[in-house]
């Protein structure tokens, strides 16, 4: 569903991504993991044909990101880790503008967003001007917004931040969904806790460099997938 070869993108001389190899296929939940800076944002900017990359290849659902991005756009939903929406948009506003984008006809959108807007609570608001909205409320919509044309591929960057228990665990049963429909999620996340309880396979990156990835009892072991996490921050320093 999602392959990334060699991927390198530079900053000046700087590799925020150094020759990144992953493969995530159809059913999996793919977590990426480092620390602040590492490189997470940077490749799924990439991945989304966000950011233009210098060297390798990422293809999804078999289509080149560089040769065209709007059919692998077309193929995925992307929820930032910080929303940024039209203001001056009411909630409904914007569900709709999205869903005019990726086609979605008259009948489809309404039956969705009324499904996915009730499952996070969100109808109610849907009202309101998006400038309105806390930043919760504003990762609802996002995540709303992503699951209306029903993409293939699912990217997330720290889809959990600013979700409150109740909605953070109706996202994870959303993705636990979609993928067993055959779907695939990749998605970056500090807590830790949650990638080892819902991830199939995990990626550990620090300074661009894959340092550890593969299925999460693989990665993990016998230890905590935080003990294997720190083990290895430390050993590279």
């Amino acid at each position: 569903m999602l392959k990334i070869e060699g991927l390198t993108k530079l900053y000046g001389s700087h590799a925020a991504v150094d020759d990144l190899t992953l493969r995530i296929q159809p059913g999996e939940i793919y977590g990426f993991i480092g620390h602040n800076g590492a490189g997470k944002t940077t490749t799924i900017k990439c991945c989304c044909g966000i950011l233009r990359f210098e060297k390798g290849e990422i293809e999804i659902d078999g289509v080149s990101v560089k040769k065209d991005p709007l059919a692998c756009k077309r193929t995925l939903a992307y929820i930032p880790d910080n929303p940024d929406m039209y203001q001056f948009m009411s909630g409904i506003a914007y569900l709709n503008f999205i869903a005019d984008i990726f086609g979605v006809s008259a009948a489809e959108r309404e039956s969705r967003i009324s499904h996915y807007a009730d499952l996070f609570d969100l109808t109610a608001d849907l009202a309101q001007p998006v400038s309105a909205y806390s930043h919760g409320m504003k990762q609802k919509l996002a995540i709303v917004a992503a699951f209306l044309h029903q993409p293939k591929l699912i990217i997330m960057d720290e889809p959990f931040v600013g979700l409150d228990p109740i909605a953070a665990h109706t996202l994870k049963e959303l993705m636990q969904e979609h993928c067993a429909g055959g779907g695939a999620i990749f998605f970056s996340t500090h807590v830790l806790e949650v990638a080892e309880k819902l991830c199939d396979k995990v990626a550990i990156i620090k300074e661009g460099r894959l340092i550890a990835s593969g299925t999460m009892a693989e990665v993990r072991g016998n230890s905590s997938l935080e003990d294997v996490f720190l083990e290895l921050e430390g050993d590279e320093k």
